[in-house]
């Protein structure tokens, strides 16, 4: 996949939707690409987190193993999507396990790559973080519905 193509794949994932052409050509030199299985792990729960990633094609399921019950789907994401972005935020462990759904490419950003184009380029870190920030947010409203739910339905 050349630069272009990149482009064209970052401008279509929210994170970096809206973003200048310019500034999508820079997240783009830093990206590289892998091909995972069906069936296997990008990651596990508890590995450190250290790049971020976003689906080219195929699907990604996101998962945690609970005790006594076996693996707990979380999210099944397709193409446009992103996930381990928390890593590029903070050094902590994962905090769930990645699957291959679907076989699947993928682009890859390494926090450390990240931190030096956003410390490099002050406006482009000011837009991907406020961007990075409603994502979060946002899924901190649905898993906040999602307890409501379960402590109304009596299962949590």
């Amino acid at each position: 996949m050349d630069i272009l193509e990149r482009t064209e794949h970052l401008a279509k994932v929210p994170l970096f939707a809206g973003l200048s052409p310019a500034a999508l050509d820079l997240v783009a030199r830093v990206a590289t690409e892998e091909t995972h299985h069906l069936g296997t792990k990008v990651f596990e729960h508890g590995d450190v987190g250290d790049k971020l990633y976003i689906i080219v094609r195929g699907r990604v399921r996101i998962s945690r193993e609970v005790p006594g019950m076996g693996e707990e789907a979380l999210a099944i994401l397709s193409p446009g999507a992103i996930f381990g972005e928390m890593a590029l935020i903070d050094e902590s462990p994962r905090s769930a396990d990645a699957r291959v759904h679907e076989t699947c490419e993928l682009l890859v950003i390494s926090r450390e790559a990240f931190e030096d184009l956003l410390f490099l380029h002050k406006d482009l870190a000011y837009e991907v973080l406020w961007s990075m920030v409603r994502i979060l947010t946002a899924r901190l409203r649905e898993t906040n519905d999602k307890l409501t739910f379960l402590s109304v339905s009596s299962k949590f």
